[in-house]
């Protein structure tokens, strides 16, 4: 499917952890999926808003034999969406995990809404931070050679008629390029496997915002997303702090970065402000022709980490108001008359458009309010 330059298109992440696989009933105990540990939830202070419920208890499994992932499309596409991004889950020596949904969406055509495929390149880990702690499936890059054999699983997907492109080319994400240690050769392989396979050349986007500051990997990608809301508060706290990251580089060069640095000694909840986010996003002057338009539902990932990270004071009302502020500034400033929304269904983390027992279908109905 060719993106429309004419009007604003939205794309939302979509998150296939909604079955049980061996590798999480190992880990974490057999049955589970996203939903055990949104039902889990509890309020961690006065007026925290957990659990969420999805409207009428719907926990869907997408195992289902396609019915959940039709209605999601028919859903969507009411209101105006106009197709999901899935997360695709491709690991060292060629191990796949939640690849059955995508699967039984390239196979079933009634699941017609367009899409495409973002390489979420991380570990598998219990952590759920990608790290190199509590690894549960190992993620590797040293094996140059099984890239071909990862464009080969992928390009039938990216060869389907509903697969979203971009000037005729398809866009293909990888979430963290930053952990591939080789990028350049990594990239040049995907793009020339992919020729080799049919698929002829694509357009690849860098989602997680590391590579802000580092242009000089950044112009591998011919895109790179505003991943919200990571991106304004990478933004905010690194932009202009050049003196701190020279001194990181320093310290990396002599071993000594690691060791004075723990991330989770100590990790207390975050607890940040959905309106700070919001503003910092919309009052962002656009300098990069290649920057995508990204936007965020909601934030709260304490389902999944107690001592994660929450952004207070999301209501329906608030993201009518700045949603409909973000498409008037895309129109203006960007070059693709695009925005990747976070998301439709990460649950766990409190990022999602799909209905609620407490919004109901606010959220979808702001987001076509505003697309006309």
């Amino acid at each position: 499917m060719e993106i429309d330059k004419k009007k604003i298109n939205v794309i939302a992440f979509y998150l296939p952890q909604y079955h049980t696989i061996p590798e999480n009933d190992e880990a974490y105990g057999k049955g589970f999926t996203e939903w055990t540990n949104v039902k889990k939830a509890v309020p961690l202070f006065e007026g925290h808003r957990q659990p969420r419920i999805p409207l009428n208890a719907n926990y869907y499994n997408l195992l289902d034999g396609g019915k959940t992932m039709e209605n999601q499309a028919k859903m969507a596409k009411k209101y105006g969406i106009a197709g999901f991004c899935y997360y695709h889950y491709h690991f060292k020596g060629g191990k796949l995990l939640l690849e059955k949904p995508l699967e039984m969406m390239l196979q079933n055509k009634k699941i017609d809404i367009p899409f495409c495929l973002c390489w979420a390149n991380e570990n598998w880990s219990k952590r759920w931070d990608g790290g190199n702690n509590e690894i549960i499936v190992e993620q590797d890059y040293d094996d140059i050679a099984s890239i071909a054999e990862h464009v080969k699983y992928l390009a039938p997907f990216l060869k389907d008629e509903r697969y979203i492109t971009i000037d005729k080319k398809p866009l293909l994400i990888i979430y963290k390029p930053d952990l591939i240690p080789n990028l350049k050769v990594y990239v040049e392989t995907i793009r020339e496997c992919f020729r080799k396979e049919g698929v002829g050349e694509i357009y690849l986007a860098s989602q997680y915002p590391t590579y802000f500051w580092n242009h000089k990997k950044l112009n591998l990608f011919d895109w790179y997303i505003e991943f919200e809301p990571m991106f304004s508060d990478f933004r905010q706290r690194y932009e202009g702090h050049r003196f701190k990251q020279w001194v990181k580089k320093v310290l990396i060069k002599l071993h000594l970065f690691n060791a004075i640095k723990n991330p989770n000694k100590n990790k207390e909840l975050a607890r940040k402000d959905y309106d700070v986010q919001w503003n910092a996003n919309l009052t962002y002057k656009v300098k990069d022709k290649r920057l995508i338009a990204g936007a965020f539902v909601d934030w709260d990932n304490t389902p999944r980490v107690k001592t994660g990270t929450l952004y207070e004071g999301a209501t329906v009302e608030k993201f009518d108001n700045y949603f409909g502020e973000l498409v008037t500034k895309v129109n203006n400033e960007y070059t693709l008359p695009l925005i990747f929304v976070n998301a439709w269904n990460e649950w766990g983390e409190g990022a999602y458009l799909e209905p609620d027992e407490e919004n109901k279908t606010g959220y979808l109905e702001a987001i076509k309010k505003h697309l006309g």
